[in-house]
């Protein structure tokens, strides 16, 4: 049973994060007035790409080549070493929150490389506009997980996962400006708004399309898919680790189903305010970005100052 749910559990985030991707897309639509694609329209866009030959430059190495699977490859490890509906997989050696936080942090490092690859200005100020809001969101992302791990008194996800009271003792404030500040790294991780435009390819809004703006084809799609499963990472974290409700704690068919609906309804919420977030409010200026990320980073810091005085 165990080797079972852990299959479900290594294709989870791959199968399902498409979905979430369209489901954002179609909210904004419904926000617009208007009817929108399906939600399942990414999942035909990435077999598509896959379906489709690829054109790679003449200047590229064997990092453009490589990267699209690296950086995929990167997101598919980390979906399975994180609690997704169940919590009985304590002992994986890459549960940590150090360990998955720079796993995800060497696939951003692929896919700014890949950027820079090719030679082109479109690559390279993106992969720098990359590198600067990540190396300002990595600090904060720290800081908002040991803030729940400082709670519970463990860097295991699962563990972390695994406590059912944290909101509903005295760190209830701490938990809070944590999962504020956690949000607002999602955001800037995932490239959506006031971060980054995902619609856009315009010269002065974009960072990640830019980045991957060569790309053709197979490779494009992985890229692609890449993106819907960090999206669908970060916010299945956010969702199990400040608000740790439903998760299974055994491997029984009935607490495993509702695990997978819970986790799955607490997604589609983040979605809902991730879709408001996109339709009411517009991209930042570059520049302005650093004070948000700080803003993030400062939460968790007063967070962290609430947890060692009580």
């Amino acid at each position: 049973m165990i080797i079972f749910i852990g299959i479900i559990q290594a294709f989870f985030v791959p199968a399902v994060s498409p979905l979430f991707i369209g489901l954002i897309k179609k909210i904004k639509a419904r926000f617009q007035n208007r009817q929108g694609a399906s939600v399942f329209q990414s999942y035909r866009d990435i077999w598509k790409l896959l379906h489709k030959d690829e054109v790679i430059s003449s200047d590229a190495s064997w990092i453009f080549r490589l990267a699209p699977f690296i950086v995929f490859i990167v997101t598919v490890i980390v979906g399975a070493s994180i609690p997704l509906f169940t919590t009985v997989f304590k002992q994986l050696l890459t549960s940590d929150l150090l360990i998955v936080i720079y796993t995800l942090a060497g696939g951003t490092f692929f896919l700014a490389l890949a950027g820079l690859d090719t030679g082109s200005a479109f690559g390279g100020f993106a992969s720098s506009r990359e590198m600067t809001i990540s190396a300002l969101a990595e600090g904060s992302f720290v800081l908002s997980l040991f803030t729940v791990a400082l709670i519970i008194g463990s860097t295991n996800l699962f563990v972390i996962a695994d406590s059912k009271n944290i909101l509903f003792n005295n760190f209830f404030l701490p938990t809070i400006l944590a999962f504020f500040s956690f949000f607002i790294v999602m955001l800037a991780e995932s490239g959506r708004f006031p971060f980054d435009n995902p619609a856009t390819h315009l010269e002065l809004t974009m960072i990640h399309e830019a980045m991957i703006l060569e790309y053709s084809g197979k490779r494009l799609a992985l890229m692609e898919w890449a993106a819907a499963n960090k999206f669908f990472i970060l916010a299945a974290l956010g969702a199990n680790l400040f608000f740790p409700w439903g998760i299974a704690q055994n491997l029984n068919l009935l607490p495993v189903a509702i695990g997978v609906i819970v986790v799955l309804v607490k997604i589609i919420i983040m979605c809902l305010v991730v879709a408001f977030i996109e339709s009411v409010t517009a991209k930042f200026r570059f520049f302005r970005l650093p004070d948000l990320l700080i803003t993030s980073i400062v939460l968790s810091a007063v967070a962290i100052s609430l947890i060692q005085k009580i």
